[in-house]
């Protein structure tokens, strides 16, 4: 592909991604991954510099753009060595025009930069939530300890006692250690919530919103794959997916359960009263996210974030009733934003006097309301709220 061929490339993906953002279809990384399943053609340098040009252009719109075209020209404009790939070749985009339209910069729509500014996410803070994420590893504890083990790269050690962090793009996938379940990917934020369960061998701790497990493992490693996890989920292509890597990471002791959406206690009956720890992950926005899903911020509205508060709401109540007296509650979502996190907590908290809220006392964050929430520009990590609370005995 020539330059100018990889511009046209990355503007006709930019308008599927923006189709998907306002219909809830498909998200960024699917759509780039089916568009050059297609086009078997394009060499793997075209399909690098394909996807760089669209997450630099999806990170240089604020509003949602009206165009594919739109947003490349916003990009164009930033980036003054892609205005002459404008340049109207065979398979390039046509001139930029007098009066194009160009997308509008900025970190999101107006309503959603107020509601991020309303709970202390603005300046350095918003700006950082567009940057690039680092690869992040869990040394999986099953099988291997940080400090021997052997990698092609040494990695720099993180808060969280098994976390490694790599430079971006890096291709962990095809080290041994990941195929053997030595590694896994995953978050220095999202391993730290995992510390805040506070897992121990012999409990019985059910992860309520596993999806496809990435802190069902980390738990299960916490549990020395000693005592009852409990993997569940209402989405059985996702849950599908945790099989295979709880085998690769030998996390033998995971029970994986579907969930019939809004009868969700009846396959959970057995435990009701009698679990140690419920994590709650719940489902959210994703604020926190918008390093590695930029686009994220373009399929939010206001109806939404109401819908996922009421969710919260729900798994809160119904995780609360799985709960052993004196056992704990772990609340966490990637949500910067207060709606979606200390106020749904302090909601839990008002509303039930036999719960207390407890410190997680993690090595990186700062106190929010009743929780501690962690953020790209003051903790390196994805943007989380995180609570904990105890039932009185």
């Amino acid at each position: 592909m020539t330059p100018a061929a990889r511009v046209q490339a990355a503007i006709e993906l930019l308008d599927a991604i923006v189709a998907g953002a306002q219909g809830r279809g498909a998200p960024a990384d699917r759509l780039v991954a089916d568009y050059f399943r297609q086009r078997r053609y394009a060499g793997s340098k075209d399909r690098r510099a394909v996807r760089d040009l669209v997450y630099r252009a999806i990170r240089a719109c604020g509003p949602v753009p009206a165009s594919g075209r739109a947003a490349m020209v916003r990009l164009a404009r930033e980036d003054a060595s892609l205005l002459p790939l404008f340049d109207g070749s065979r398979h390039g985009p046509r001139p930029i025009a007098a009066e194009e339209t160009v997308a509008e910069p900025g970190l999101a729509p107006d309503w959603l930069v107020d509601a991020l500014a309303a709970s202390g996410i603005a300046g350095a803070e918003a700006a950082a939530l567009l940057d690039r994420a680092p690869l992040d590893l869990r040394v999986n504890t099953l099988k291997a300890e940080r400090e021997n083990l052997d990698l092609p790269a040494p990695g720099e050690p993180l808060a969280a006692p098994d976390a490694l962090r790599f430079p971006a793009g890096t291709s962990v996938d095809q080290w041994p250690a990941y195929r053997e379940g030595l590694v896994e990917i995953q978050d220095h934020g999202s391993q730290l919530a995992c510390l805040a369960v506070g897992a121990r061998p012999g409990e019985t701790v059910i992860d309520l919103c596993a999806g496809a497990g990435g802190k069902t493992l980390a738990l299960a490693a916490a549990m020395g794959n000693r005592g009852v996890l409990v993997a569940s989920d209402t989405d059985r292509g996702r849950l599908s997916k945790l099989d295979p890597r709880a085998a690769r990471a030998g996390a033998g002791m995971i029970e994986s359960v579907l969930l019939d959406p809004g009868r969700e206690l009846e396959a959970l009956e057995r435990f009701r009263g009698k679990a140690d720890a419920v994590l709650v992950d719940a489902p959210c926005s994703g604020t926190g996210t918008w390093r590695r899903n930029p686009e994220a911020r373009w399929r939010l509205d206001p109806v939404h974030l109401a819908r996922f508060a009421e969710t919260q709401d729900r798994l809160l109540d119904l995780a609360a009733q799985l709960v052993r007296p004196g056992g704990r509650l772990i609340y966490v979502t990637c949500s910067l934003l207060d709606a979606e996190g200390a106020d749904r907590i302090a909601r839990f908290l008002a509303d039930r006097r036999d719960w207390r809220g407890d410190d997680v006392s993690l090595p990186l964050g700062r106190v929010r309301g009743d929780g501690t929430r962690l953020t790209p520009a003051h903790d390196g990590t994805d943007g989380f709220f995180i609570a904990r609370a105890t039932l009185a005995c």
